[in-house]
C-alpha cells in the first residue's frame, strides 16, 4: 500500500473511532445542542454582549468590518455544521483599542458567547 493510501486509511479509522459527528453535519443543516456547552440567560452576559445581541437581532449596522463574517469552528468547540453556518460578531471590551477577545457567534436559531476568543462558549438563552 502506498503512503497516501495508508494515511487515508488511518485518518478514516480515527474518525470512525471518534464518531461520525466529527465528519458529517446533520442532513437538515440544523445545529444540535451540545450538552457540554453551558446555557446562560442573556441577562447573565456583560452589558456589551447584551447590546451586541440586540444589534444582531436588528440586523446591524455593526461597528467592525469583521462583524457578520463566517466563523469556521475549526477547533470544533461548537456542534459540527456545514461551513457558513456560523457567523461572528465583536463584543466591545472596555479599555481595549482593538476588537478584544469577546464575541457572539450565531447559528440557525442559536447564539453563543465567548469571553476568551473561542476557547470556551456559553449558549445564550434570549
Amino acid at each position: 500500500m502506498t503512503f497516501h493510501k495508508t494515511l487515508v486509511c488511518q485518518v478514516l479509522a480515527i474518525a470512525l473511532c471518534l464518531g461520525s459527528s466529527l465528519i458529517a453535519a446533520p442532513a437538515d443543516g440544523l445545529v444540535r445542542r451540545n450538552p457540554t456547552i453551558p446555557v446562560v440567560s442573556i441577562q447573565q452576559l456583560p452589558i456589551e454582549a447584551q447590546q451586541t445581541v440586540k444589534l444582531i437581532n436588528r440586523g446591524g449596522p455593526y461597528p467592525f468590518r469583521q462583524d457578520d463574517t463566517i466563523f469556521g469552528n475549526r477547533e470544533r468547540r461548537l456542534p459540527v455544521a456545514p461551513r457558513g453556518t456560523y457567523r461572528e460578531y465583536t463584543v466591545i471590551t472596555p479599555g481595549r483599542r482593538d476588537r478584544g477577545p469577546r464575541r457572539i457567534v450565531t447559528g440557525p436559531q442559536v447564539k453563543y458567547y465567548t469571553p476568551d476568543h473561542y476557547r470556551s462558549f456559553q449558549q445564550v438563552q434570549e
